[in-house]
């Protein structure tokens, strides 16, 4: 492939076109003073008019952040359940491997394959694992969650079946959540049946905690505490070699440090999200969701905008059409005026009906061009306060971006 060098950053964007690149790996590397970030910013534009980006140094800051409140001692487990709250599988699972945590976690078997196929070799838990998938879990060393006797029972079938050497499990116990989870009158039942259970071995008892996050319900948390505390302890004291324990999410990590143990779960935390308002500034975010202006019109006064004509307008308007919809992750309920999105720094409330590939904002005291970029949620404008604004958590707005949004990963 025939090379081309530019004296300057300027002197590459004068010639630039996206004609000149497709179907590529795009790798940007220089000294800041270079400015390089003008290149990047233009090929998102170009050749992505939606994206949401990843900033990995914000994710390896809060990894960090949580470390530091950890003894030594104790284990961390990234949650990478639905494609790592939306910012990406492997692409994530990649970074926290470089950065030493000590397991992940996935919702189902195949985001667990999906990220053996991409070179993780760390632990990694299943936490609804389905008996149909148990042998791919299996063959890839993926270590299930177990919660009931059914599935103790059909695992254990499967590792008979297949002749197969003790496999680890992790238990699941209910301590109050009342979701999955063995309760305390099924130990002596459940410890009885993994003694019974040559093939499987324990390697982790675990429960989760309801309302970490929430100081009005501290006595219950600290109860689900008390209560692990026994019902974990009985299931150790039944076997001679050593049983992990964790129980603490991104919120009990700091909320309640004395209840480490020898592991902790951090999740939405790592995705720089926190539970209060202290927290939150010591977090940085790591997805920003951005589009751009497809069109803008003047519409006047007592027309309306969009399906079912929900989008009245009071005065003569102007209009901007945007490239993102229901399609893409946002949710209906920011239409007619409900959410906003920023426009060159400034709020601009949606009108009328979200569409399922675009929506339409009002920009009539906002100066903006066709093209210019949007900010639908990032540093300037929090995910947090976006959700709170629609009425959901962050959890909902982060994993309901739609795969077909390009990731885009930067790290510097």
């Amino acid at each position: 492939m025939p090379k081309k060098f530019y004296s300057s950053t300027e002197e590459f964007l004068k010639v630039f076109s996206s004609s000149d690149y497709h179907d590529e790996t795009i790798l940007l590397k220089g000294a800041r003073p270079f400015g390089f970030e003008k290149i990047g910013k233009i090929l998102q534009q170009k050749l992505h008019e939606t994206v949401l980006e990843i900033n990995l140094n914000a994710l390896v800051h809060n990894l960090n952040y949580y470390r530091a409140r950890l003894k030594p001692s104790t284990k961390i487990m990234a949650m990478v359940k639905a494609t790592s709250y939306g910012s990406g599988s492997f692409e994530i699972a990649n970074v926290l491997q470089f950065h030493h945590v000590d397991a992940l976690a996935v919702a189902y078997a195949d985001e667990g394959v999906e990220l053996r196929q991409h070179g993780i070799t760390l632990p990694v838990m299943v936490m609804n694992p389905d008996s149909q998938n148990f042998d791919a879990m299996i063959r890839n060393q993926l270590d299930p969650e177990i919660y009931s006797f059914r599935l103790l029972n059909q695992f254990h079938e499967s590792l008979h079946r297949l002749g197969h050497e003790p496999v680890p499990v992790h238990i699941k116990l209910d301590t109050g959540m009342h979701r999955l989870g063995f309760q305390k009158h099924e130990i002596n039942e459940l410890i009885v049946r993994l003694k019974n259970h040559k093939n499987i071995q324990v390697q982790s008892v675990f429960s989760h905690l309801a309302a970490s996050d929430e100081s009005e319900h501290d006595g219950f948390t600290r109860y689900q505490i008390e209560q692990f505390e026994q019902m974990s302890r009985a299931i150790m004291q039944a076997f001679s070699y050593p049983i992990e324990r964790h129980i603490l999410n991104s919120s009990g990590i700091l909320r309640f440090s004395e209840a480490q143990y020898d592991m902790v779960r951090l999740g939405i935390g790592l995705y720089g999200v926190a539970a209060t308002s202290s927290e939150q500034q010591q977090l940085q975010q790591v997805a920003t969701l951005r589009t751009t202006i497809s069109q803008i019109k003047n519409v006047s006064a007592n027309e309306t905008v969009g399906y079912s004509r929900f989008g009245k307008l009071r005065r003569d308007s102007i209009i901007a059409i945007v490239a993102i919809g229901y399609a893409d992750g946002i949710s209906r309920r920011m239409g007619n005026g409900v959410g906003k999105m920023l426009v060159n720094g400034k709020a601009a409330p949606l009108i009328g009906n979200v569409c399922m590939d675009m929506c339409m904002l009002d920009i009539t005291d906002i100066p903006a061009k066709e093209g210019d970029e949007v900010l639908v949620f990032g540093p300037e404008y929090p995910v947090t306060e976006m959700a709170k604004n629609v009425g959901t958590i962050p959890y909902e707005v982060l994993t309901g971006i739609s795969q077909r949004v390009k990731r885009i990963y930067f790290q510097e």
